[in-house]
């Protein structure tokens, strides 16, 4: 099998889709578009950088940055204030206290992400945010996530850069190599949330949800912990055209969680769990139809893809649920559409 044919392999390098603006609209209506003092291409202007290492002295990718003077004095009380704006409402009260600690790049994947990590200089608790290059398909994924995960998703769009508020978790592949030799309780409920998670992301059409492109929120409960798997990429929201690009365990990085699934999980079961995450996201729905409804109707007349893929979807799609639904379907946001409808109405609430 090529490359080209594998579900786990991107076929090419996404492109960068501009935000239209009917989108700009939809952004302004549900206050997400905020004018920000400072854009990506300003971080893009530091003088040299050096290797972030982990703990154990590895790699991590990201790059530490580091500015001139006169461009810290600038960059610096604008970042701060940006994250006052995500957080607080943009309390000016607040900032006295609040000051940039460290900026990492990382040239790694496609959005090319800027992490600013924020120190409160009260009690030395520090958080993190990023700035990014907007794209039309991650701001479709961040709205998709925010209105039928379990999830709230913080963010602000602001011309052609996007501040997003940092996702608190266990990187996957971490909790996947460190973590999965726990109890057989919790690997059940390990178990459970895999299935919910790779449900969501074919639901909404979500795809590369490998291992390092999520996290895991673990939570202790009264016996045992509870766990949610929390998406932290959404460049490749309705971009691809192979159906299995959107199924989380046909990627080999999550193997561990595959075969956890089949120690633990029968048949019967996986379908119970599917049908509650399908009856939580129609409950969804119905609470956030207006706004739902409001994304969607730019988002079907969105170019978010290229033609071709939207043809193979299309196809690929109508073989597996069986229905010529998707002959006329010329946008990822009109397969979404079709895509949920047909599996919500299939759903017993």
């Amino acid at each position: 099998m090529s490359d080209s044919q594998r579900p786990d392999v991107p076929s090419r390098k996404k492109f960068f889709y501009p935000i239209i603006d009917p989108l700009r609209d939809y952004l302004k209506q549900y206050d997400r578009e905020i004018d920000l003092p400072v854009r990506y291409s300003d971080l893009l202007r530091f003088n040299f950088h050096t290797p972030l290492l982990n703990k154990d002295g590895s790699d991590t990718l990201w790059q530490t940055v580091y500015y001139s003077e006169g461009e810290m004095k600038e960059l610096f009380p604008a970042l701060t204030y940006i994250y006052a704006l995500m957080h607080i409402d943009g309390d000016k009260r607040s900032l006295q206290q609040l000051t940039v600690a460290r900026i990492d790049f990382c040239s790694f994947g496609n959005s090319q992400p800027f992490r600013i990590r924020i120190i409160n200089s009260l009690n030395d608790n520090y958080d993190h945010f990023y700035i990014k290059r907007a794209d039309a398909s991650r701001i479709y994924g961040l709205e998709l996530e925010h209105t039928l995960s379990p999830n709230r998703i913080i963010y602000i769009s602001s011309g052609d850069t996007l501040a997003e508020g940092h996702i608190p978790g266990l990187p996957g592949d971490v909790f996947i190599n460190h973590r999965l030799g726990t109890s057989k309780f919790n690997q059940i409920r390990i178990c459970k949330e895999f299935v919910k998670f790779n449900e969501r992301c074919f639901l909404r059409l979500l795809g590369d949800m490998r291992s390092y492109n999520f996290v895991v929120d673990i939570t202790p409960d009264i016996e045992g912990n509870q766990y949610r798997i929390r998406a932290i990429d959404f460049d490749q929201q309705s971009y691809e055209g192979r159906r299995k690009f959107y199924l989380p365990h046909f990627f080999k990085e999550n193997n561990a969680l595959n075969n956890l699934g089949m120690k633990y999980i029968t048949e019967d079961t996986m379908r119970q769990y599917q049908e509650e995450e399908r009856s939580l996201i129609a409950q969804r729905v119905r609470i956030a139809r207006f706004r739902l409804h409001d994304l969607m109707k730019v988002m079907r007349i969105d170019k978010i893809s290229p033609e071709e893929k939207v043809k193979q979807l299309a196809a690929d799609l109508g073989e597996y649920h069986k229905t010529d639904a998707f002959d006329n379907c010329n946008t990822m946001g009109q397969i979404l559409t079709e895509h949920m409808h047909i599996i919500l109405t299939r759903t017993k609430l």
